[in-house]
């Protein structure tokens, strides 16, 4: 007898609510540290979305267990602040009588701090968890309020009993095939770009360029296949690579040995303070690099330029291997996810509860045999729960869902060639006229992204208005952006690129991100529709500069029952019907009968007589 297969997700509930016992160890060891607020951010040493289990402080602190967010402990009040996906968890999961919760929309934490902090006191911050220009934010907080920064060790660590280990997983590196292009060839380019930028080295602290720049793969955290560590790459010269694993495969310690000095993490300080004494002019990451490290280059007398990492725009580019290689994970999951919703539209009169729901999801992806990870906790939401944007099901808050509820379903899969990440909404039983409308405007705003043209040099801030007109004119907005950018058997999160109030950076070719307008009315229902897009260029004929659209890499069907068809223009729905002849033609010839049937009404043409 075979032994189940490991899941890659738990269900316990992380939010202890324990009241204020360890907001009062904390506070003691600000006492004794002679610190009168200290901040605690969600962030590892590389300023990471997703983080090892020894760095969730801020979990362990608050219990909060949301990806973004800062807390703020003083003395005598704590604060916690979150933007609009967490407001409406972080209340649930913390004791809201010792940290009040603080939406960012409201007040940023550094407003917080100046209002709050008071004259004459100290504040205390851990260098590697904050960016220079976070530390320069923190600064001008604390001059507000008349008060004073310093340098701490982490007090979180000193009272955090039972504080995981430093993970060191298995290092592996990730085949020219999948990569699409050598590591040689990779640091050639870095340096090309450190010479036009006249620095003489460069400093990556950011995991995931660490895994791009020298074709390596990691486990030290979960969902994400990253090696924690840094590199320093000079213009001239072998580079030095410094992971906190030392489980690598023998491929692997051979192939970086080629490329790099391979060395522990704990000398990673010294190498730098050596590079700046020489003296040297060393790019930081503005992003990722924690404020520790500018001050040990200064410190050893070099100079410490804090700007972009030229990684993070050439790691977004996927070249053509890296794309094809997504179309085929695509593929793939579209498979697997087609088969989960034929799978619940059966079993949903039943009353699906969501942890059935994820646990039947992976199975399905499991079955290729090719699955790696999934690419981040499941969203399974069902009725009310659907509404909480990064809800996470848990055995305590699971629920069936009943008829006339809406199920949201926001899921993704590592693949070797590819990452996914794919919500889809769907209707158990008969759903109501305001969720049709509802999910039809959502829709709508998805379709504007998806059949985008725009000039070269367009930022995602631009076209994500797009997203959200159909809802505007309903008087109705979602809190959070319309797309991020997505890796390549890397981070599902990947910038710089993004479709978002804040997307400053021009989208490119070659560039992968998310299209997932939503609508939540909280207490009722959520609604989110999620696909992968590719930026490709577009040739338009009389055009007078070179435009760009995007390619869809999503192949899953869209519910149709909650469709208002008479609100779709005759644009919208021929999108809709040739995206559902792409998704049967592409998948129908590999499902078994069953599914097929299932699929070949799913995506019948709007049209179509009985639509």
């Amino acid at each position: 007898m075979t032994s189940p297969r490991r899941r890659f997700q738990t269900f316990d509930d992380p939010s202890h609510r324990k009241g204020p016992e360890r907001i009062a160890a904390l506070r003691a060891a600000m006492r004794e540290a002679g610190v009168d607020a200290f901040v605690v951010p969600r962030a590892d040493e590389h300023q990471s979305e997703y983080v090892p289990a020894n760095a969730e402080r801020l979990a362990w602190l608050t219990g909060f267990t949301g990806s973004a967010g800062t807390a703020v402990v003083l003395a005598d009040k704590a604060a916690l602040v979150v933007d609009g996906r967490y407001t409406l968890q972080a209340p649930e999961q913390v004791d809201t009588d010792v940290v009040t919760v603080v939406p960012l929309a409201e007040t940023t934490p550094d407003a917080w701090i100046g209002e709050h902090l008071g004259a004459d006191k100290v504040l205390g911050y851990d260098p590697w968890l904050h960016t220079a220009d976070g530390v320069a934010r923190l600064e001008r907080a604390a001059a507000k309020a008349g008060a004073s920064l310093a340098p701490v060790a982490n007090l979180v660590d000193a009272v955090w009993a039972g504080r995981p280990r430093q993970p060191a997983g298995r290092v592996v590196l990730q085949p020219i095939e999948h990569a699409g292009e050598t590591a040689e060839a990779k640091l050639d380019r870095i340096r090309e770009k450190l010479a036009t930028a006249k620095v003489d080295a460069l400093v990556i602290s950011d995991p995931h360029n660490l895994a791009w720049a020298f074709n390596l793969r990691g486990s030290d955290v979960a969902h994400t296949p990253l090696a924690l560590g840094y590199a320093i790459v000079p213009c001239e010269g072998r580079p030095g690579l410094f992971l906190s694993s030392t489980d690598l495969a023998p491929e692997a310690r051979a192939g970086l040995s080629a490329l790099a000095d391979l060395n522990p993490r704990i000398s990673f300080e010294d190498a730098l303070a050596a590079l700046g004494g020489r003296p040297s002019k060393i790019r930081l990451d503005a992003g990722t690099a924690g404020a520790a490290l500018k001050e040990g280059i200064v410190a050893a007398g070099g100079s410490a330029d804090v700007g972009p990492d030229p990684i993070t725009g050439m790691k977004a580019v996927k070249n053509a291997v890296e794309i094809d290689g997504s179309r085929a994970a695509h593929k793939r999951d579209g498979i697997a996810v087609t088969r989960f919703l034929a799978w619940l539209q059966r079993e949903g009169c039943n009353g699906v509860g969501e942890i059935e729901a994820v646990e039947a999801l992976e199975d399905f992806r499991a079955e290729s045999g090719l699955l790696r990870e999934v690419s981040f906790p499941t969203i399974s939401g069902s009725g009310p729960n659907g509404a909480i944007v990064h809800y996470r099901v848990t055995t305590a808050t699971d629920r069936r869902a009943g008829p006339g509820e809406l199920f949201l379903i926001d899921s993704g899969a590592q693949y070797a060639d590819g990452t996914t990440d794919i919500t889809r909404t769907v209707a158990i039983g008969t759903p109501s006229a305001e969720m049709r409308d509802r999910f039809t405007r959502v829709l709508q705003g998805h379709i504007a992204i998806a059949r985008a043209v725009f000039p070269k040099g367009t930022t995602g801030a631009q076209i994500d208005a797009f997203a959200r007109r159909p809802l505007w004119e309903a008087g109705l907005e979602f809190d959070h952006g319309t797309g991020h950018g997505v890796g390549a058997f890397l981070s599902v999160h990947e910038g710089p690129q993004r479709i978002a109030k804040t997307g400053t950076v021009a989208l490119e070719p070659g560039m992968i991100l998310s299209n997932e307008p939503g609508y939540y009315r909280a207490g009722a229902y959520g609604i989110r529709i999620e696909n992968l897009i590719l930026v490709e260029e577009r040739t338009i004929e009389g055009a007078e500069r070179p435009m760009l659209g995007f390619e869809t890499l999503t192949l899953v069907p869209i519910d149709r029952s909650l469709i208002v068809f008479e609100l779709l223009s005759q644009a919208e729905t021929a999108w809709l019907d040739v995206y559902h002849d792409r998704v049967r033609t592409t998948l129908g010839p590999d499902l078994d009968p069953d599914t097929r049937a299932w699929l070949e009404d799913a995506t019948r043409p709007i049209g179509e007589a009985g639509a």
